[in-house]
């Protein structure tokens, strides 16, 4: 059995049994949160633990490393989506210890996809494009640092309404214990 026929088939139970029934809510978020958080899986029980959150009560957005690489990109998009259509009023950047975006390399990522089949030929592509891989995929040396200058990107975003508090934190991927970086109630 494959793992996605493994997942359908463990759905149609779910659904028959009628397991959803305790997840209910709205599309809207109880807290009027929305949070930005890294992908990495220690985080995906650990974190809405942590800070006493259940299902509905905040809307969650994850990428690699909890990082906006793009002020107009889909992440941002998200975060501004969540403020003006889903009455958001508060955002948190909320990033981790011993997260896998500090020690990403975009040499040795480049060498992996070449390694998986991708081709000089797309790679020097998307360079005479003006895509730099290297500055697309590279990581990050401190987490706060990165944390703080994401929740100031979406602080000082154009288009974030401005009395919007933008928080940033870190999460301590082990204990869940939480470190304030950045608070939002407090105008710089």
């Amino acid at each position: 059995m494959t793992l996605l026929s493994e997942l359908l088939t463990y759905n149609e139970t779910f659904v028959k049994e009628k397991e959803y029934e305790t997840y209910a809510t709205t599309k809207l978020p109880d807290k009027k949160l929305v949070i930005l958080t890294c992908m990495d899986t220690r985080l995906l029980e650990l974190l809405p633990k942590s800070m006493n959150l259940k299902n509905g009560d905040v809307k969650m957005v994850r990428n690699a490393g909890a990082v906006i690489t793009h002020p107009f990109g889909s992440v941002m998009r998200s975060l501004l989506v969540a403020v003006y259509e889903l009455q958001a009023d508060e955002v948190l950047i909320i990033g981790h210890y011993d997260c896998g975006m500090g020690a990403v390399n975009s040499e040795s990522m480049i060498s992996k996809m070449k390694n998986r089949g991708i081709s000089d030929e797309t790679i020097d592509t998307l360079g005479y494009s003006g895509i730099n891989l290297h500055e697309w995929l590279k990581g990050f040396d401190d987490v706060s640092d990165s944390v703080k200058h994401t929740a100031e990107l979406v602080r000082n975003h154009p288009l974030m309404d401005a009395k919007v508090p933008v928080h940033g934190l870190v999460i301590d991927p082990e204990t869940g214990r939480l470190d304030l970086v950045s608070e939002g109630y407090v105008k710089a």
